[in-house]
């Protein structure tokens, strides 16, 4: 019964990042957003994850592992993206428009804050699965928290600095993610190896 609620949340959370997915992605091309395009992608890194989680949480506990330390590094891939992104928006640094930069992540805030409540429940149940869902969830809420405050930050100061400092931070916020959820499934696949008392 536990999976099956699990699932279920795990399929509308991957719904729900796949529809703003292109909501984000949109308005960041728009308007030469680093921190609305990281989180764009981390909409559609979040969609693969639940999706997979989705399909995996019926496996193994040996193939859940290996499923764990993929998504370990599906995580990673938004990060350097992010990454890339912010290298290139250095060299001209234009601060994005603040209506829509600060619209489009309020709207995402809401999303993930509904995300990681649907999640909150689950995120102890099913070892490196939930708390890969869990964590993105939730660090998704936190990057909108900044890229609000960044747009806030950008208008005195016209200045594509914050953007650009948030959009890191949020790639750092990943790889972090990704660290905690490749120990989470090392952990389940050494006790995996483990002998029965």
């Amino acid at each position: 019964m536990r999976v099956t609620g699990f699932r279920r949340a795990v399929l509308l959370v991957g719904l729900l990042n796949l529809g703003y997915f292109g909501i984000e992605f949109t308005t960041a091309l728009l308007i030469g957003s680093v921190s609305l395009f990281a989180d764009s992608v981390d909409f559609l890194e979040d969609t693969s994850i639940n999706l997979l989680i989705f399909v995996a949480v019926l496996w193994s506990p040996r193939a859940r592992s290996t499923v764990g330390r993929v998504l370990a590094v599906v995580i990673m891939v938004p990060a350097v993206v992010t990454f890339v992104t912010a290298i290139v928006k250095i060299f001209d640094p234009v601060a994005p428009a603040f209506a829509p930069m600060s619209l489009a992540a309020l709207g995402a805030l809401v999303v993930n804050l509904a995300c990681a409540f649907i999640l909150m429940r689950h995120r102890h149940h099913e070892g490196s699965l939930s708390r890969a869902a869990w964590l993105s969830a939730r660090n998704d809420a936190l990057a909108n928290v900044g890229i609000i405050a960044a747009a806030f930050v950008a208008i005195p100061l016209q200045s594509g600095w914050p953007d650009i400092i948030v959009g890191i931070a949020i790639g750092l916020l990943n790889l972090d993610a990704a660290r905690a959820v490749w120990r989470v499934a090392s952990d389940e696949s050494r006790q995996q190896l483990e002998p029965e008392p």
